[in-house]
């Protein structure tokens, strides 16, 4: 398995993302390595002959930087030699099995969706982040800003996606999928959230236990939370922000401390072709590694071929 890497992607690049490849290369087993997008220059001056000379590492010579105040889709047409656009050209043609980076997050969508595709089917992918439960394990929401506007059949492939990747990634058996919303009645919140319900609740594509509410993110009551990418990102930035001001006060415990970003490393983007994840910005090279970790489990999953032939038989 091969495993690329943006060496040029996040705010302490490309300190943060080489040392974080180099924490990644005793977790790699026999046949697997990465692959370096990035200055051929800048990446051999950092790392020792005996990194370069493992068999673990291959650099891709990408000397050009997609910026986090890039338009991405212009960066695309004037960056070629980019770490992403190289990057997704390598993922595109199977020289690699996924691609990961902590870059220019808005870049990375576009080269998911318009080089890699998204499974045929799928009618908008997902970003998606995995919140603790009290009771250990994780639970999943999606999306979390992917779609900021979309729509009840979009959120309704949103619980057949995140239903795959819980079982699949997360090795839950017969996930339970929940909608987002501000009460548990069928008839609360609103439009967007009641016309999904309505499509969700006779389901046979996956286990709909219902509405759950902002209390329920933390509990066994779902595995999987489904919202649109407008509520997502606002709840996923709120429970990032209450994480940094524990972690101020010091009044982090075992449970607290596992909303540490860098234990994840990134977010999946599911209903594509290929697995891509993207990283914080400020990712740090722990960070980095459960990124790549993260991108080889998905791949190993074969996660986008479940998906392939799983969404054949949906309707809605």
């Amino acid at each position: 398995m091969r495993l690329g890497l943006d060496v040029s992607g996040g705010d302490f690049a490309p300190k943060a993302t080489l040392e974080g490849m180099l924490l990644l290369i005793p977790e790699l087993i026999r046949g697997e390595r990465v692959v370096l997008f990035g200055d051929e220059e800048i990446i051999r001056n950092y790392l020792d002959s005996a990194v370069l000379n493992s068999g673990r590492v291959e650099i891709v010579h990408a000397p050009d930087i997609i910026t986090m105040s890039d338009k991405p889709i212009k960066a695309f047409q004037s960056k070629p030699e980019s770490t992403i656009v190289k990057g997704f050209e390598w993922l595109k043609s199977g020289k690699i099995d996924a691609f990961s980076s902590a870059g220019n997050s808005g870049a990375m969508m576009v080269g998911a969706v318009h080089i890699i595709n998204t499974v045929p089917g799928v009618i908008r992918p997902a970003s998606l982040v995995m919140i603790p439960k009290l009771s250990g394990g994780n639970n999943i929401i999606l999306d979390v800003g992917t779609n900021p506007d979309a729509k009840h059949d979009v959120l309704y492939q949103y619980g057949f996606l995140g239903s795959l990747y819980a079982h699949n990634i997360l090795g839950v058996e017969n996930p339970k999928v929940g909608l987002l919303n501000i009460g548990e009645e069928e008839k609360k919140g609103n439009l967007l959230v009641q016309s999904t319900y309505q499509l969700m609740k006779d389901t046979n594509t996956f286990n709909f236990v219902g509405n759950v509410e902002g209390r329920d993110l933390f509990s066994d009551k779902a595995d999987v939370v489904v919202c649109d990418g407008f509520t997502g990102n606002i709840v996923i930035k709120q429970i990032q922000a209450m994480y940094r001001i524990m972690e101020k006060h010091g009044i982090l415990d075992e449970y607290f401390s596992r909303f540490n970003y860098e234990i994840y490393g990134g977010s999946p983007i599911i209903g594509i072709n290929q697995p891509v994840v993207i990283g914080h910005g400020i990712s740090s090279p722990l960070a980095i590694k459960n990124m790549m970790l993260l991108s080889r489990d998905i791949a190993s999953s074969s996660l986008s071929e479940k998906i392939n032939l799983a969404i054949k038989d949906v309707a809605i």
